[in-house]
Order: C-alpha cells, then structure tokens, then sequence
C-alpha cells in the first residue's frame, strides 16, 4: 500500500523516531508503522498527549541532534494543534516535517467531517506543503518536503489523504506526466568570496573596541569564534538561542544580550566602536549600538537575516565555521587589551551581582536562587531546557552554561508550554544523558502537566532515569505581570494573573514519579542534589516569591517611571526585595 511505500521512503531519509497522536485520518500510516515495527525494522512512535507537544519535540529533537524532527497527527482538529510547535520551528530556523491525515479525496469540497483544506492551512509556516491526491504522486512530495525543510532549516508537510494511504502503490511511470524523484541531502561548505573577507578583516582590524554577538547559528564554528575574539580582543555576547554555544566560564563571555539579558553585555554594545555578529537573528534592536556609532560585519547562511537589525557595512553569506575559518588568518591580533581587560572584569562584578541578588531575602524562596543553586549541580553532559515567563529570566541569566552542556528554549516565538516536550525531545534524543526543564506554573498548568504522563509512560526505556521538571509556583502569570508594571505602567491585575495553587509534586507521585517540595531557601541544594541522584523523573515543585523583579539589564527612564507609577497606584508588590530592586534600578537610570 502506499502508506507503506511512505514509511520506507521515511526510513530512506534516515528518519528513527515520530512524535505523534493516532487518530482515523492517519490510520493508514499507523498501520504501516505496525507492519514495520513487527518486522523489526520499525520507527520509534512515541505517543504523546497533544499534537502541539508532539511538534514542540520534533523541533527540540532537531535543535539537540540536527537531524530533521517529524510529528504526526490525523486531519481537523489534530492538523490545527500541530501549528504553534511548527510556528517554533519555523521561528528558530529548526528542520522539522509534519505528515498530517486528510479526508478521503472523494469527499474532498463537500464540508465533510474533519475536512479542512490543510493546504492552506499549513502555508504560511511551512516552506512547504503539499497534499498527496495520487499515489504516484507521495515519492516526489515526500522527497521534495523532506529535502527542502532540512536545506532551508524550515518546515516541510505532507497531507495523506485516507483513501490515499490505503491505495495500491506503485512507482512513478516512466512517462510523460510522472516526475522520479530520490533521497538524500548533504549540506554545502558555503564561503564569502574573497574580497568580501578582505573588506571584512578591514574592518574588524581597524576597530579598537570590538564586539561580537553570536546566536545558534555559531554553534558548529564555536572554537572559531573564541579564536577570533582572542585576536581582536573582543568580548563575545550571546543571543539567547546561542546561550549554549560558549561555556559562560571564558571570562570574555559577556552572557545573553536583550530584555532577559546582563549588564556586561549592555556595557558591551554601548561601549563597542565594531560589531561582528555571527549566526543570530537577535530581534531586540534597541539593545545593539546606535546606528553609525559603529561599524559592523555579519555572518549568516541564511542572506534574509543580513542586515536585518542592524545596517551593517560588510554582509558575509556563509556558513560560520569555514567563513570564521576563512576570515581569521586576514586578521591582526591586538596588542592593546584594555578594552577586553575591562570586558573581563566587567563580567567578574557580574557574577559576584548575580550571586548576591539570588541570596537576597524573600517570601519564601528567591527564584534566581533556584536556577544559582542547580548550576553548580549540574552534570557537565546535561540538557537544560526553559519555558517562556519569568522563570526563563534565570535561566538567561543565572544558569551558568559548562562546556559540553545543552539549552534551548522557544526563542523567536517565546511560547508558554515548550519547556517539558522540548525536555521530552532531548531525553529521547540522548537517552544517557540528565535533562531537566525550568518550568513557570503557568505553563505547567497550560500543558506540560499533562506530557508528565508521557514521561511516565516512556521513562524505564531510558538508560539514564535523571529527568528533572523544575517547576516555580508563584500562583502569578509573573512575566506578564511584570510587563503589565514596567511596560503599562499599571499595577497588578489579580483577575488575569492569579494562578490555582496546584500541587505539582504531588501529583508525580501520584502517576509513580518521585515529588519534592520547597519552601525554604536553605534546603535547595539538597533538593537539587536528590534529585539528581533519583532513579526517577522528578517533578521538583519550589514556591517562589513573586515579587522578584526580572527586570531587564537596562532600563529606560520611560520604563522606571511606569514602574514606580504601578507602585503608586496601589500594587501590593511591595515587599522588601522588589522595592530594593526598584531603588536600584529607578537609581542607574536617574543618576
């Protein structure tokens, strides 16, 4: 059938493993994935909870392994929920192919049950899609899908209609009307060409002060990158897609950049008179240098994302490791190093900061602390992931990345619900290595709870049982509260933000994970340390305070004055650590 043509074609292209949820419109794959499974040449399917979750680990699975990730769903309902993790993909530039059920082609315009024109539906995030009318037809689009979504680090979908997957297949014809189509990708070393490299190395040379911003793009040229900012001296700051790209103990590592971002880092672009920016599409303008305060050089595969945030005088189209490789021997190492001297010292004061605002008092546990008392903890092979809201404050800022360690988080689409699937994603993906998702209560109660069903389901398969779901019950939907603060000026508004006070490490044991509880900053460390060492998924619960400002590094006068304007108006987050920090904050800015 050709529902098991499609399944080998799969196997082709190296695919292992489908996150995914059955349904009557995908029955056909399904039953091919029986029959291979049977056979002992199956895909792994893991069934998850939701179809979006099942989206979210395919793109984790293609940020942590760079493979191409697949999900799965039937038509309708289970097509739609596949769009926001897709929309994840697509933003942070992750390979990941969708195939997706459809309503018999008979029935196809008449309002039938489930019909949606999927086509449609799917166009703006993929770049591409195609629904499968023929069984001629599935070879090429399979190919074509696969190949484009993995060359254009994008989003290819498949739409399988019923009667389609149960069809006799045979090959394409050789005949007019038919198209043979065949597998394989391997990516190009793409290279400047020289005189761009040399207008580069000019400016980078004549600049005095020089930084650089690097995003996930830089991940496969990162020992180019630390040999470039040695010879310019330069001081290198990290968008948060890129916070694992470099270990945050290089004393030149300024930390992540932008509205969860750190002081050296703002210091860093304010002081700089040259810019390199290398595999980043940082969306946070304001936080880069003034327009022709400096000169600027950028790096990137994808020639859409030059020149887009910043006008940069010199764009190299290019791959970062053999452009950063091609580019360095024209570079001049600088005698001078008290720009990188002061850059270093910068970011000493830094850490000393940071450890001091997370043991700063609070009711009852500091949130900062959470993540300031995991790192240190932390195995040097282990996965860190992140949801949106406040809780991915601390990890930008407190989790101090070691060399060998992974992190990732949604980053252009910044949605709620990504941090326990992408875990999921990456325990499958490394099955022998310890993972641990920082989770707010908001999203816990959005979605992620539910995918802890999955971990119970799958974890005895996995060689290493160390997976953490850490998660910050403040009963507050805090980023936005704050946002509503700092942005609105406007104090708190109890009927949006209020969140139900949920037993989160009760209910792992109920489902035969283990539960840990924290409400007192002094028993931190043994939590993190118990639960590294259980011989199951953890659900470590901490009530934190919500009153912990994750302000970003830099304020504006416009934004301390909104703040104090909600303090005014009667916000009850007065409490001593959010009113020390307002000080502080209201203080860098006025004087």
């Amino acid at each position: 059938m050709t529902s098991d043509a499609f399944v080998e074609r799969l196997k082709a292209w190296g695919v292992t493993r489908i996150y995914g949820y059955s349904g009557d419109g995908i029955n056909g794959v399904l039953g091919a994935l029986q029959r291979v499974e049977k056979a002992g040449e199956g895909i792994e399917f893991i069934q998850v909870r939701h179809e979006e979750m099942a989206a979210f680990m395919a793109t984790a699975h293609a940020k942590f392994t760079g493979e191409i990730g697949v999900c799965l769903s039937t038509g309708g309902p289970g097509a739609t929920h596949l769009l926001t993790g897709l929309y994840d993909a697509k933003l942070d530039h992750a390979p990941v192919f969708a195939i997706a059920g459809q309503a018999e082609t008979t029935v196809r315009g008449a309002s039938y049950q489930q019909e949606l024109n999927l086509d449609r539906l799917f166009a703006d995030v993929a770049d591409y899609v195609q629904e499968v009318s023929a069984p001629a037809q599935m070879r090429h689009v399979t190919d074509r899908s696969i190949r484009i979504a993995v060359a254009g680090n994008g989003v290819g979908v498949i739409v399988l209609p019923k009667d389609v997957q149960d069809e006799p297949y045979e090959e394409p014809k050789v005949a007019h009307g038919f198209t043979r189509s065949g597998v394989g990708y391997s990516r190009p070393r793409m290279v400047p060409q020289p005189a761009d490299l040399a207008r580069a190395a000019e400016v980078l040379n004549a600049g005095s002060k020089v930084a650089i911003l690097i995003g996930a793009g830089a991940r496969e040229g990162a020992d180019a990158v630390v040999r470039i900012a040695e010879l310019l001296g330069a001081g290198v700051a990290k968008a948060l897609l890129g916070k694992d790209v470099l270990p945050d103990d290089l004393p030149f590592v300024t930390g992540a950049i932008g509205l969860l971002g750190t002081k050296p880092s703002w210091d860093l672009m304010q002081g700089a008179d040259t810019l390199l920016m290398i595999g980043t599409g940082f969306p946070w303008a304001e936080f880069l240098p003034a327009d022709g305060k400096v000169r600027a050089v950028q790096i990137d595969v994808d020639a859409g994302m030059l020149g887009l945030r910043y006008p940069t005088e010199v764009n190299l189209h290019g791959g970062a490791k053999e452009t950063l490789e091609a580019l360095i021997p024209l570079i001049h190492a600088k005698a001078d190093r008290s720009w990188r001297e002061g850059i270093e010292a910068g970011v000493a004061d830094w850490w000393r900061t940071l450890e001091d605002r997370a043991h700063a008092e609070a009711k009852p546990v500091n949130p900062q602390r959470v993540v300031w008392e995991m790192s240190p903890r932390l195995p040097a092979d282990a996965i860190v992931t992140s949801d949106s809201g406040s809780c991915a404050n601390w990890y930008a800022r407190d989790f101090r990345v070691k060399a060998g360690q992974r992190s990732s988080l949604s980053g252009g689409l910044a949605s709620m619900g990504a941090a326990v699937p992408y875990a999921i994603g990456a325990k499958f993906a490394f099955p022998d290595r310890p993972v641990v998702a920082l989770v707010g209560d908001g999203a816990m109660q959005m979605n992620n709870l539910a995918e802890m069903i999955t971990v119970q389901k799958y974890w005895q398969r996995w060689a290493d049982p160390r997976f953490i779901v850490c998660v910050f019950n403040n009963e507050d939907l805090n980023e936005v509260t704050w946002e509503q603060r700092v942005m609105e000026g406007n104090p708190r508004f109890p009927t949006t933000q209020d969140l139900p006070d949920v037993p989160y490490a009760r209910f792992a044991e109920l489902i035969g994970l283990k539960g840990i509880f924290v409400d007192r900053p002094e028993d931190l460390g043994a939590a993190w340390e118990a639960a590294l060492a259980a011989d199951r998924p953890v659900i470590l619960e901490v009530k934190t305070d919500p009153e912990v400002a994750p302000l970003p590094p830099h304020l504006t006068l416009q934004e301390a004055k909104a703040f104090m304007t909600s303090m005014a108006k009667g916000d009850r987050g007065a409490g001593r650590v959010l009113a020390d920090t307002a000080r502080q904050l209201f203080k860098e800015v006025t004087g």
